[in-house]
Parts: C-alpha cells; sequence; structure tokens
C-alpha cells in the first residue's frame, strides 16, 4: 500500500474504504460480509474509513466491525455531522455523542462538515457557535481533524477554502468531473493552501466502468497498456499529487484486492501525455451522448440571480448519460440543498453569461430545457423537504 501524508505528517493509505455502500441483504447490512471486506482492506494496509450519520446503518456497522477485531487504534476514522440537521449547539454535541456510541470509540480523527454547500450555510453554522464548540472538541482529542465534504461549483469551493483553517476537504473528482464540481481548479487551490483533499465519486457511482458507451470501452482495449476501466480511473487520479486518497465503497474482497493492487504499484507523475489524451477521448466519447456543451469553466460566472450555470449543466448532461436519478440527485444537491436557491428557475434571461461563454452555448435556451427535465416534482418535493429541515 502507498501512503501520503495529512496536514500534520500522517500517513493517510491512498486508497480509502467508503463505507456508504455495504452490501443489503434482508433490509439489513450483511455484517458477515462486511467484515470479510473489512478486514481484507485493513490487512492489506488500508487505514482510512470513511462514513456519516446518515448512511444507513453504517456507523454502527463500522464500529462493529472494529470493535470485534481490536483494531480501532490502528485506522483513522472519518464521520460526518448532518449540519443540515443542527438547530443549536446543544444539538451537534446530541449528534456527536450518538456518533461516538455508533463507532464505539470516544474520539474521531476526520471529522466533516457534510456536504457544506455554501459560506452562507457555514456562516449560519457560526452564528450556531460550531467554532466554539469545534475548538472544544478538538482541545480534548474527541475530533482531531476538520474538514467538509462538498458537491457545487469551483468559485464557491474556493470561498469555502477560506472560510475557515480546514484541515482537510472531501470533493467529487474524476476524470468526467475534471471541469466540474470543485474539479482540477479547486484541488490544486485546496493543495496550494496545504489542505489534503480527500476525493469520492471515483468512478461516478460505478458509471465509468458500468455504463461506458462501446466506443470508450474500444478505446480502452485498443490501448497498449492493458488496465479495466475501473484501474484507469483510480491511476489517473493517483497521478496527480494533489490527490490524497481516494475512497472506494467496495462491496465484494474481490474489488478490494483488485484495487490495494493498483494503489500498491502506482506512482504520482506516471501517466504521460499518451495516457492522458487516451482518457481525452474516452470523455469525448462520454459527451457524445451529452445535450449541452459545456466544460464547466465558469466564465459564466457568476450569475446576477445565483444560477449555477455549470452544475445545472453537470446535472442536465447526466440526466442523458447516467439516467434521471442520477441527475436529480445531483442537481438538487448543487441548487435546492444551498442556503440561497441557484436552481436554473432563477434565470431572468438577461444574457450576461452568453456573452462570456467560449463555447457560444445559448445559455438561456439551455437553462430553460434543463429546467424542464430537472425542475419536475421530485425536485419540488425535496426543495420542500429542505426548506422544511431549514425552519425546524
Amino acid at each position: 500500500m502507498n501512503y501520503r501524508k495529512d496536514r500534520y505528517g500522517n500517513d493517510i493509505s491512498i486508497l480509502g474504504y467508503g463505507c456508504m455502500r455495504f452490501t443489503q441483504s434482508g433490509g439489513k447490512i450483511d455484517m458477515e460480509k462486511a467484515e470479510r471486506e473489512i478486514m481484507a482492506a485493513f490487512k492489506a494496509g488500508v487505514n482510512y474509513y470513511d462514513t456519516a450519520y446518515v448512511y444507513p446503518g453504517s456507523e454502527a456497522a463500522l464500529g462493529e466491525i472494529l470493535a470485534k477485531n481490536q483494531i480501532r487504534e490502528k485506522i483513522k476514522i472519518a464521520t460526518k455531522l448532518p449540519h443540515y440537521l443542527i438547530k443549536n449547539a446543544d444539538s451537534m454535541e446530541k449528534y456527536f455523542k450518538e456518533q461516538l456510541a455508533r463507532l464505539r470509540t470516544d474520539y474521531v480523527d476526520y471529522y466533516l462538515m457534510h456536504m457544506l454547500t455554501d459560506v452562507k450555510t457555514w456562516e449560519r453554522l457560526k452564528g450556531l457557535g460550531i467554532l466554539e464548540w469545534l475548538e472544544e472538541k478538538k482541545q480534548s482529542g474527541a475530533i482531531r481533524q476538520v474538514g467538509f465534504s462538498y458537491h457545487g461549483n469551483s468559485d464557491m469551493f474556493c470561498q469555502l477554502i477560506d472560510a475557515y483553517d480546514w484541515d482537510f476537504c472531501q470533493i467529487q473528482y474524476n476524470y468526467m468531473d475534471e471541469n466540474s464540481q470543485a474539479g482540477r481548479r479547486g484541488l490544486q487551490y485546496a493543495s496550494e493552501k496545504g489542505l489534503p483533499v480527500i476525493i469520492m465519486e471515483p468512478l461516478r457511482g460505478g458509471k465509468l466502468v458500468n455504463r461506458l458507451p462501446e466506443e470508450a470501452l474500444r478505446i480502452f482495449r485498443d490501448y497498449p497498456k492493458k488496465y479495466t476501466p475501473a484501474q484507469w480511473a483510480f491511476r489517473w487520479l493517483w497521478n496527480q499529487p494533489e490527490v490524497t486518497c481516494v475512497l472506494s465503497g467496495m462491496n465484494s474482497v474481490e474489488m478490494v484486492e483488485d484495487n490495494i493492487n493498483t494503489a500498491s504499484t502506482v506512482k504520482a507523475g506516471e501517466l504521460g501525455t499518451e495516457e492522458e489524451q487516451m482518457l481525452k477521448r474516452v470523455v469525448q466519447a462520454l459527451n457524445a451522448r451529452m445535450k449541452v456543451g459545456c466544460t464547466g469553466c465558469g466564465y459564466c460566472m457568476p450569475c446576477p440571480q445565483k444560477v449555477d450555470i455549470p452544475g445545472t449543466f453537470a446535472a442536465y448532461n447526466r440526466y442523458y448519460t447516467e439516467g434521471k436519478m442520477a441527475a436529480w440527485q445531483e442537481y438538487i444537491m448543487c441548487t435546492a440543498m444551498r442556503n440561497t436557491s441557484s436552481a436554473a428557475s432563477n434565470c431572468i434571461e438577461c444574457g450576461k453569461c452568453e456573452k462570456h461563454c467560449p463555447q457560444h452555448i445559448a445559455i438561456r435556451r439551455e437553462l430553460k430545457n434543463a429546467k424542464k427535465k430537472l425542475e419536475g416534482p421530485i425536485y419540488k418535493v425535496a426543495r420542500w423537504f429542505v426548506k422544511l429541515l431549514r425552519a425546524y
């Protein structure tokens, strides 16, 4: 296993275990299977295990496995505060104590603000006393390092990086999202600030393995170096020294072993121009099914009406490449879950964005099309539910 350093010089395995997708059996986590997978990863050197309060059964399952095998002190736990449920300092303490009980521990190594969406949300938490609460937890050793996970555009990500003295951060990043979400720009900005960056969705929930078009598969097959699509995706990430750890929701021992084999043999900077160009051709094959040729450059931003234009188009394209549910999930996270809505329906057709688009996209027209696909009944229910949670 290869390792990279966190902000304080501690070793983090470059492969992390994402604990959101443990196999279910009869409506419950299959504990025997999950234990085999966790222990296979641990014995091979994986020391970073990521979970969250809202992952059903995940914290409790991880805690049980670690306690049973007496390995809590040999690994690092990352879990997340559901800040969207927080109404006061007492509720911060309530959720944290519940997490410690589930995890069967008295401290968390890496504690994240889960899906922190914008600076206003962080300012709201500061108003509730989160700075004082976090400082007390760090002083007592109950929380070792503080970070945040993020879904959104690179501009807001960079603003959040500057909003607090974070110890680390977590972003969605893969060769398809190189210029969307936080993107390469966000990755490099965080790294320049000295922050380790944890990567989630390296395979876009498996879409870069299971839903590749035939042309993309042909490109991989014809390339002289014979890696699987998953191995290429991981190698592209680990090729970048700014990437500290890549999370994988491994739900078979075979998957664990395959990922560990890759993580044990890669080196930063090993991919050359030819490999990069090959992967760009794969991206082009994937983009052939997209509706809007948005590269996520962000020149159209900021929108006077707060519309997240690159985020909207990323979700809209995902509607046609990965399906409705994946698109709605991304769109809800990038628009409805923010303190201030950034939905396509905010557009007043001022046209300012189109003057700066290097791709000459008819942005106003495409935002209308995106709205029709993305802001249906499911979106409206989700937005209502988010408002209800904020008001609760």
